[in-house]
């Protein structure tokens, strides 16, 4: 909701200072411009970005998942105590850390519902927990091996290798989660 009023406040804003300083046109076109843009990058990546998914839903189907589920469980065991008991939690935690993996957030979203909802309902759906809250982490910062997202909007946009960003996205994804995840821990020890 706030972000909704922040963006009408500074169009508002936009379209009121373009119009008293007599450069309506000229915001005008830049709005039509901008809105065509968005068209033609939400159509240059929309074909990458189903592609992925599909592969998601392949792994899914497939039960690649669930072996993905059982090479995991080691570590999402570690993060997520609950998910030991529960295979349906382990999966869903498997397929969203999977398709974050690969770059694919508008993929990992499902899974990552699926998971949130089972950890609030294992926590007798009180308030967020800490299981709950390096979810939230573990999926704001994702660790990237391959940006596919990023990528096709790099392609879209002209970048002659969209792939060469790796070695960054790579170090920074793993230093963001690692700085995440060491936060949680840090603010779920000092709660009460």
């Amino acid at each position: 909701m706030a972000m909704t009023i922040v963006w009408v406040l500074m169009t508002g804003i936009s379209i009121l200072w373009g119009t008293a300083t007599g450069r309506a046109a000229a915001v005008s076109a830049s709005a039509m411009e901008g809105a065509q843009a968005a068209f033609s990058l939400v159509l240059a990546i929309g074909g990458p970005l189903c592609l992925w998914s599909g592969v998601m839903e392949v792994m899914r189907r497939s039960g690649l998942a669930g072996l993905l589920a059982d090479r995991l469980r080691p570590l999402l065991g570690k993060l997520f105590p609950s998910a030991r008991r529960d295979s349906a939690l382990m999966e869903a935690l498997s397929c969203n850390l999977s398709a974050n993996l690969l770059g694919l957030g508008n993929a990992a979203t499902p899974a990552g519902i699926r998971a949130a909802e089972r950890l609030h309902t294992h926590n007798g759906n009180a308030p967020a927990e800490n299981e709950l809250c390096r979810l939230v982490v573990m999926n704001t910062a994702s660790v990237q091996l391959l940006p596919t997202t990023v990528a096709a909007v790099r392609a879209a946009n002209g970048a002659v290798n969209s792939f060469d960003i790796l070695p960054a996205v790579w170090l920074s994804s793993l230093f963001s989660v690692a700085v995440g995840l060491c936060c949680a821990a840090v603010i779920g020890r000092s709660r009460p």
